[in-house]
């Protein structure tokens, strides 16, 4: 007697029904792998952009290795451990590289050993900022100095060096784009200082990929960085930016070098700011303030007069106030300008200022302080094209946008310092005393700052008013404004 089977059986006779420990499907590790060729991000599947380097088309199959080692033996070390004040430090004490505004963010100098990566936006000067120090480190005797460029020859940085006449015997310059070479002419040189114009334009043929991408950026700085250890040299390295202003190339090279500086600045102004982003060798909130010249760049070690207008008459809607750009205090003048609008709505500008703090500083005025802003043009802007986005220039924010929108001058000599907050209290900025030194030095005789906080002796020669709401300000000037019955009706 034969027996019948279904139609479903007779399609799967013969197969092997799919283990329950898989579900029917391959197991992980039989899985083949794709890899990203950019960044080396491995994917189970085939996928078009690479969710790690955002690249598109570099995910290619691979065969999948084998399982790594769960555990691992100890091995031979090296170098033995000893107590931390046995290590000999004099090796890797800073070197003053020949610039003060760049010594003093770098924290006393370059470190032999250490690696700076300095990035800037196109045209900003980075090449003439380290052509210049390379030459102040010749000349101040330190050592040989190596500058490779992978983006200019040779002859055109000698042209540069003719024009800023940086012309040295110990200042040595070639054009490399391979990493081997590159190593190649720090052995035959030997200098203490390498500067590498730039890292994304170096490559390695031991990678794939394309100069500049997120792994050869990653090879040429983790190869250079070793080099710099082994060999005691310092080394710079310059760096692209993003559109958006963020370091171009993945993030693990601000985690292999041991410095990372912002070089800013305007193109339409002389004025250019290097500011640092980490400092394992000293602070990492310092700004240096450089000027390009025809000849090159300098060092502003007083740049007071560049953020100040120098009018002698006051006119509505400027204030002083002193901002803290690292450590350095900073005089800075807030011009504003309150205007009927054109059309419907009024626009808000905000240049040099954070937008977001601008917006609040006008919310209170309107608020509290019966300010109409409403419908009207606000323009804000600092002078000299300094950025300033700390909240310890609220208040003077505040005192200019009023000053325009009333037409009433403030006067001359004063300077407002203080952070506003949402209902019109006033508080202390950081380190209130040196802006306080600060404002005094450049001939300022009035300041009004917030109560509390360092509350020290004011300096020789300056009338200090410490208030506490945005009404005791007003009240400081002999005005009395909207805001200063609302305080009296509330209390």
């Amino acid at each position: 007697m034969t027996s019948h089977q279904s139609p479903s059986s007779s399609r799967t006779a013969g197969r092997t029904p799919p283990s329950r420990s898989t579900g029917g499907r391959a197991g992980k590790a039989d899985r083949t792998p794709f890899r990203c060729t950019e960044c080396g991000f491995n994917a189970a599947k085939w996928l078009g952009r690479c969710p790690e380097c955002q690249a598109w088309g570099t995910l290619a199959e691979t065969a999948a290795g084998p399982a790594p080692l769960r555990r691992l033996t100890p091995a031979m070390v090296t170098t033995p451990a000893v107590p931390i004040a046995e290590v000999p430090a004099g090796a890797v004490r800073a070197r003053p590289s020949g610039l003060t505004e760049l010594d003093r963010v770098l924290g006393g100098g370059l470190v032999p050993g250490g690696v700076v990566l300095l990035a800037g936006e196109p045209g900003v000067g980075k090449s003439t900022l380290l052509l210049s120090a390379a030459h102040a480190w010749a000349a101040g005797g330190q050592g040989r100095v190596l500058i490779v460029s992978g983006e200019e020859s040779a002859a055109q940085i000698r042209m540069r060096a003719d024009r800023m006449q940086s012309l040295h015997p110990e200042l040595y310059l070639a054009a490399e784009s391979d990493l081997g070479a590159v190593l190649g002419q720090i052995e035959a040189v030997r200098p203490a200082l390498v500067v590498l114009d730039s890292v994304q334009t170096i490559a390695s043929g031991e990678i794939e990929g394309s100069a500049g991408g997120v792994a050869q950026v990653r090879a040429v700085a983790a190869a250079l960085t070793a080099a710099a250890k082994e060999h005691h040299f310092a080394c710079v390295l310059i760096g692209h930016v993003t559109k958006d202003g963020a370091i171009a190339g993945p993030r693990v090279l601000e985690h292999l070098v041991d410095v990372v500086l912002q070089f800013e600045g305007d193109r339409h102004s002389s004025l250019r700011l290097i500011r640092g982003v980490k400092n394992r060798f000293g602070p990492s909130d310092e700004v240096g303030c450089f000027q390009m010249v025809a000849d090159g760049i300098v060092g502003l070690a007083d740049p007071s007069g560049v953020f100040l207008s120098g009018r002698r008459d006051p006119v509505p809607g400027t204030c002083a106030t002193v901002a803290m750009q690292g450590r350095r205090p900073l005089p800075v003048e807030i011009q504003a300008l309150v205007a009927d609008a054109g059309g419907e709505h009024g626009r808000r500008t905000a240049s040099g200022l954070d937008a977001a703090r601008m917006t609040m500083v006008m919310a209170v005025l309107q608020r509290w302080g019966g300010v109409a802003l409403a419908n009207r043009e606000v323009l804000a802007a600092t002078v000299g094209g300094v950025r300033v986005t700390e909240p310890g220039v609220d208040l003077a924010l505040a005192m200019a946008l009023w000053s325009s929108a009333r037409d009433i001058a403030l006067p001359p000599g004063l300077v407002v310092l203080g952070e506003l907050g949402l209902s019109a209290e006033v508080r202390p900025p950081p380190a209130l005393s040196r802006r306080l030194v600060e404002a005094r030095r450049l001939g300022f005789d009035h300041a009004i700052v917030p109560a509390g906080g360092e509350a020290g002796t004011a300096p020789q020669g300056l009338r200090v008013d410490r208030v506490t709401d945005l009404g005791q300000a007003f009240r400081s000037l002999g005005n009395d404004d909207g805001v200063v019955h609302w305080l009296q009706q509330r209390r």
